[in-house]
């Protein structure tokens, strides 16, 4: 059974925490939920499901900012959520749907107990530009039956982040959540080694050419 507006309002402080809570958010059986200013893509040209995967963070500016095709955008949402007894969900809004955005399209069932912000996945089939403080998915809750096991996972659990893919740790990965750089000055030195090595051969192959 989902819960009616109504009711979710009505276990704000028992069983649902939304902060900040607006009114106005609240639909006939969910809550919109707003989208934060930073996003998050990844860096690889071949994402690793067993490896942690560079990425780099976006700001939105206030004029907003133009989703792409064909990339994957991770951003998280405003609220804070706590929930108890009852199962989330984060689904998309048709209004957001009709721009061509799809949002949190394969991963919207929440677990009971789940507790931080919500990261959400976007994928745009032609270019849109969003804005921070949008509208972007909402949220809304099931009644559970039977013996209750609070979701309890140290991938995501009381985060306040936006969280790539943690997936890499259930195959035995353990390098902490952060951010990956590429090491310029290492890079530059090989390069420029391996420029000096051309060179050399080069030179060698002249010589050779001028004495035969």
């Amino acid at each position: 059974m989902i819960l009616s507006g109504s009711e979710i309002k009505e276990r704000i402080g028992s069983d649902i925490s939304i902060t900040p809570f607006q009114e106005d958010c609240l639909n006939p059986n969910s809550y919109n939920l707003t989208l934060h200013n930073e996003l998050l893509v990844y860096e690889e040209v071949v994402l690793d499901a067993k490896q942690p995967n560079r990425f780099r963070r976006i700001v939105i500016p206030e004029e907003g900012i133009i989703l792409s095709p064909g990339q994957i955008y991770l951003g998280r949402t405003m609220e804070y959520t706590e929930t108890r007894n009852l199962v989330p969900m984060i689904e998309g809004r048709s209004s957001v749907a009709r721009l061509g955005l799809f949002v949190h399209c394969a991963s919207g069932f929440g677990d009971v107990g789940f507790c931080g912000h919500w990261t959400i996945e976007m994928f745009a089939v032609q270019p849109v530009r969003i804005y921070a403080g949008l509208r972007i998915c909402q949220i809304f809750f099931h009644e559970i039956t039977g013996d209750i096991r609070e979701y309890c996972s140290e991938k995501y659990q009381h985060n306040h982040d936006v969280q790539p893919s943690l997936l890499y740790r259930e195959h035995g990965f353990v390098r902490e959540y952060e951010q990956l750089e590429l090491n310029f000055g290492s890079l530059a030195a090989s390069c420029t080694e391996t420029s000096s090595t051309s060179v050399t051969s080069s030179d060698s192959l002249n010589k050779a050419a001028i004495t035969v």
